[in-house]
């Protein structure tokens, strides 16, 4: 199973960015690259190539759904798995971001210590199946 070394991480609150970028490097060990918009996670994902995408459900302009519709059009993108980040963790709203192809959600809030192990659960799940 491949391992996840580098993880673009889409959201458009400044301090969720900071703290989440310092978890997955500080504790996880991952390189990460961040934005503030789903449109600009469009245009950085071809070229920064992602192991993974940690995207933010609500944001203004592109929300994440619609983030990911239009990342899965990017052939360099198309299989990148996606996991949402998000408070909106409804049963419905859970099955809307699988049948999107989300592989996974992270709730917030969340915990920092916690994230890197959370996130390599979903990952893990994700190779398994």
């Amino acid at each position: 199973m491949k391992q996840i070394t580098r993880i673009l991480h889409v959201d458009d609150d400044a301090d969720i960015q900071m703290v989440t970028r310092v978890a997955l490097e500080s504790i996880g060990g991952f390189e990460v690259a961040c934005c503030l918009s789903g449109e600009e996670a469009v245009r950085k994902t071809a070229d920064y190539v992602p192991d993974l995408i940690l995207l933010d459900v609500m944001m203004p302009g592109m929300d994440g759904p619609a983030t990911l519709r239009e990342l899965k059009k990017i052939e360099e993108a198309a299989e990148i798995p996606i996991i949402f980040m998000t408070a909106k963790v409804q049963t419905h709203e859970i099955e809307e971001y699988n049948d999107l192809g989300a592989i996974g959600v992270v709730v917030k809030p969340f915990d920092p210590v916690a994230l890197c192990d959370d996130i390599r659960a979903i990952w893990e799940r994700h190779h398994a199946a």
